[in-house]
């Protein structure tokens, strides 16, 4: 059996998407989403909020870039990246979305 990486999401965008080139040329946009939820605490409803920083490379983000823009309501499906890094002495990571469509 082989492992899965998948995620799907749907949520409105924090800001603006960012588009810049690395250094081979490559575009590289670069967006944030919040995806509302509601839960229930004791006999209350209320709405939590989660954050996913989302990165798109290539033609595609070029593209759609310009379509991205704060508040916006998108769908993403993609894969979860982990970048580990040391700064100071301190080990560091974060988790993004590599979103293919």
């Amino acid at each position: 059996m082989s492992d899965i990486n998948k995620v799907v999401l749907i949520g409105r965008l924090t800001r603006d998407a960012e588009l810049r080139y690395s250094s081979g040329g490559m575009a590289v946009c670069a967006f944030s989403i919040a995806v509302n939820y509601s839960k229930k605490t004791g006999d209350t409803w209320g709405e939590e909020v989660n954050f996913f920083d989302i990165v798109l490379f290539g033609k595609r983000g070029e593209a759609i870039n310009q379509y991205l823009v704060k508040g916006k309501q998108v769908g993403i499906e993609g894969e979860l990246r982990q970048d580990r890094w040391e700064k100071d002495g301190q080990k560091r990571s974060r988790v993004q979305v590599v979103a293919s469509e």
